[in-house]
């Protein structure tokens, strides 16, 4: 596995997920970069203990509003959205400008842009834009991409997942995030993702979890592991800073075992 999505219903812990296994899989000695290609969440750079986040790598292409007009002169003249390719050549992660990436303690980020204004238009360009990078991205052997992807499904109809090699779904114990999970899974298969693969997450015990499973299962929907409720996170969350290693990293180094056998 070299680039990882990670997704799920809004609120289910996703970010938190992806900073975990960022920092479990740099504690193995890969080298990591994270993707943040939620446009409407923000605070996943104080997570990774970065005090702001890099310059949106939708600037480097000119900016929200050059694309959105590039993309509209292009499906005007008969291209598919699918189709578009907003960045056309190869590129790896020591080409990125300084300006557009950050590393701390082994871990780069990559910030593909945010909505930060009213009236300020559809998320469209953000998308295709995660989409084009993540195909074009070029990997060494020891590197690895973990994408923290917004909300819900939208992501799946810009296609940004057709440019990974699996899909990790984070689940709570609610009916809400069970059913995005099921959506998920049925739009994965459809675009013949066969990795798709459930976290749980903000478990308070094995009944739960067993629930959980078995519901899932039920749906030929797989769980590779589950992460305990840890109030050290939900404190770290809300004061905004680095979430340190306590009892979810035992969980995620569960996780990574599975994922790099």
């Amino acid at each position: 596995m070299k680039k990882i999505a990670v997704c799920g219903k809004g609120g289910s812990g996703k970010s938190v997920i992806v900073r975990l296994l960022a920092n479990g899989i740099r504690a193995r000695g890969r080298r990591v970069l994270v993707v943040d290609a939620d446009e409407s969440n923000t605070g996943l750079d104080r997570m990774l203990g970065f005090d702001s986040p890099p310059s949106p790598l939708i600037g480097l292409l000119g900016g929200k509003q050059k694309l959105e007009q590039e993309i509209e002169a292009r499906i005007r003249s008969g291209e598919s959205e699918m189709s578009l390719e907003l960045i056309r050549e190869e590129m790896s992660v020591v080409s990125i400008p300084p300006e557009y990436i950050l590393e701390t303690d082994g871990i780069k980020l990559v910030t593909i842009g945010k909505i930060l204004m009213s009236l300020e238009g559809c998320a469209c360009p953000m998308g295709i834009v995660s989409r084009s990078f993540l195909k074009k991205l070029r990997l060494e052997a020891d590197e690895i991409v973990v994408v923290d992807l917004e909300a819900g499904v939208e992501h799946f109809g810009r296609g940004v997942e057709t440019s990974v090699d699996c899909v990790l779904v984070v689940v709570e114990p609610s009916r809400d995030s069970l059913e995005v999970a099921e959506r998920i899974s049925e739009l994965a298969s459809q675009i013949e993702i066969a990795d798709v693969w459930v976290i749980l997450n903000k478990i308070t015990s094995e009944e739960i979890a067993a629930k959980l499973t078995d519901y899932l299962n039920k749906k030929d929907i797989s769980v590779i592991g589950s992460i305990r409720q840890d109030p050290e996170i939900f404190e770290s969350c809300l004061e905004g800073r680095p979430i340190h290693r306590r009892v979810a990293t035992e969980d995620v180094d569960k996780i990574i075992d599975f994922l790099f056998p």
